[in-house]
């Protein structure tokens, strides 16, 4: 078989080259139970009959919604990308608002659902839309879940016209279309051909130094994220053991059942394994605590590529042995590397953990680039803590006069579905407009700095960048998530959201019961330490003048956070108008 071009042609590629015995693994009661390469495939062609008797043809939309990752949704989208039709992933946290647009805006003409909840909510709608059915992959409704659905394909009579449209897919025909959660406005719908993912994922392939079949991976991110979507091509591309968590709740003893070699990252995620470790790490006593902290402190000084002192490096390698090895135990003991993308990781973090033996590549792309952009490898000195690393391969990047990234290459969408305005705004000869800021080094490593449209001045004329003090001050184990405010006003502020868990701790310690933490004149007090010692870090003018405590968390659910954990900016000022009112006019 020639190289890959369309997407499905990745998991064909892998049966003729070398067929896994355990293609994808998952949970069924309280054992792992396993599928082949083989297996899969005969159940895409049976889906792809199926979705043909439905009478779904070419450039139909097929909309998918799952609550946890699984084998039916990948069937499903083999199935229906290669009869040359588009799946359109929706997010399982979404309203019954958002879906209703989406399901309207894409023309889906069929959605199919995980579980009982997403039946009910798109139920709820779908008198309002197009949709000609709801089919589910539990078993709820007989005549409407996945084993029904298989049904409709068990007869083999229309395979010959499978196999012809399967011929007819061009790389570049529309593969599918993601709808972006987006920090403010409508969801936007990104178009992504079958050249835009699958060339993306053969240079990124070769900026992953991860080589041979039989690797395990997990997946656990939401798989309607372009992040982890690539993955799972990736995955069949390499010919990987795809094992499915069971939640994210369950992730920990998944990773230790599982011992994966590599698994994907959100900086949220790595944030509150830290957390949990060093909670752990304060619970102890005696010797065993100051070797924790010993260890901590000596990873957190870590450079690569042998920087530091032979000295230095004799002391990390106890640190290993004592300290780190319990935490590559915890993470199941076979890791290779992390990668982390979708938001900025701290590089502390980044610092840390792969001091422990446990490396963190963070990397950069976003929807509409497919998503790589740039990425860190040890190799060949192609990793800098502090930066998203070098450029991937046939991919161009170059940075516009006020500082924004520009990027050009295969990777780049076909454009905003039903929106042509937007996309040529946001594609100018070529060049994807990625309105992040951002510079290349000398030695070609990308460094994103800020997203252009969240800079701001104040009266006196000073650019802020949130971003970056929003980074910075994350790093305090008491601060879950901070938001730098401030635009033409004499200074910049923040809302801050404790670390709820952590602050808990604390006060239990220090023997003291808090009732509101908003008020709480001690909590105050230590969040203000905090923010003075970070302010260090900053210029005169962007040092954090004052701050207020929200009351509550921050969560999807209460519409102030993405899925992918980012900050609904507007909604969150919205909701804490009183404190940002409190902040600047008392």
């Amino acid at each position: 078989m020639s190289s890959p071009k369309r997407l499905f042609d990745f998991i064909y590629n892998q049966q003729e080259k070398f067929p896994q015995e355990k293609c994808y693994v998952y949970k069924k009661d309280t054992y792992w139970e396993s599928i082949s390469t083989q297996q899969f495939l005969e159940q895409v062609n049976i889906a792809s009959r199926a979705l043909l008797n439905l009478g779904i043809k070419p450039n139909d939309k097929i909309a998918v919604i799952s609550s946890n990752n699984r084998p039916e949704w990948h069937v499903l989208d083999i199935a229906t990308l290669q009869i040359g039709a588009q799946n359109v992933p929706l997010y399982p946290t979404l309203s019954e608002k958002d879906y209703e647009y989406i399901i309207n805006h894409s023309d889906a003409l069929y959605c199919f659902v995980s579980d009982k909840e997403l039946l009910k909510k798109v139920t709820a709608v779908k008198a309002k839309t197009q949709l000609k059915g709801v089919f589910t992959f539990d078993e709820i409704n007989a005549k409407t879940n996945w084993s029904s659905f298989l049904e409709l394909g068990k007869s083999e009579d229309n395979q010959p016209l499978v196999e012809k449209l399967k011929k007819a897919v061009k790389p570049d025909d529309l593969a599918t279309i993601i709808y972006t959660s987006g920090t403010t406005g409508t969801p936007k719908g990104v178009m992504l051909s079958h050249r835009n993912i699958v060339e993306n994922t053969l240079v990124s392939a070769d900026a992953l130094d991860l080589k041979g079949t039989h690797h395990r991976v997990v997946s656990y991110l939401p798989i309607n994220h372009i992040f982890e979507r690539f993955a799972s091509y990736y995955y069949h591309l390499m010919g990987f053991e795809v094992h499915f968590a069971e939640s994210i709740e369950k992730l920990g003893d998944n990773l230790k059942e599982i011992q994966p070699h590599f698994i994907p990252v959100v900086p949220r995620l790595i944030e509150k394994v830290f957390d949990k470790i060093v909670a752990k790490g304060n619970e102890l006593s005696g010797i065993k605590r100051v070797l924790f902290f010993w260890a901590l402190a000596l990873a957190g000084k870590y450079k690569p590529y042998h920087q530091n002192s032979l000295f230095y490096n004799f002391k990390l390698k106890i640190a290993r042995k004592l300290i780190f090895s319990k935490w590559q135990a915890a993470l199941g003991g076979e890791l290779h590397f992390m990668v982390s993308g979708s938001a900025p990781l701290q590089e502390r973090l980044i610092t840390i953990f792969t001091a422990a033996g446990i490396p963190i590549f963070e990397g950069y792309g976003m929807t509409e680039t497919s998503p790589g952009v740039s990425i860190n490898d040890l190799r060949n000195d192609g990793f800098k803590v502090g930066t998203v690393g070098k450029i991937l391969k046939n991919i161009e990047v170059k940075i516009a006069d006020d500082g924004e990234i520009l990027v050009k290459g295969s990777n780049i969408m076909l454009g905003y579905y039903k929106n042509e305005e937007l996309t040529h705004k946001t594609i100018i000869d070529g060049y994807l407009h990625t309105g992040d800021i951002g510079t290349l080094d000398k030695d070609g490593f990308l460094k994103i700095t800020d997203r252009k449209k969240e800079m701001f001045k104040t009266s006196g004329g000073k650019y802020i960048a949130p971003a970056v003090l929003e980074s910075v001050l994350k790093q305090s184990r008491f601060i879950e998530q901070a938001m730098v405010i401030g635009e033409s006003k004499k200074m910049p502020a923040a809302l801050i959201q404790i670390n709820f868990n952590f602050v808990k701790e604390w006060a239990k310690r220090k023997n003291y019961n808090i009732t509101n933490v908003a008020t709480d004149i001690n909590v105050i007090s230590r969040i203000q330490k905090e923010i003075d010692n970070y302010n260090t870090n900053f210029g005169r003018w962007e040092q954090i003048k004052k701050f207020e405590i929200t009351p509550e968390e921050w969560t999807i659910e209460d519409d102030l956070l993405t899925p992918t954990m980012k900050m609904k900016r507007k909604n969150i000022k919205k909701k804490y108008n009183y404190l940002f009112q409190k902040i600047y006019n008392s």
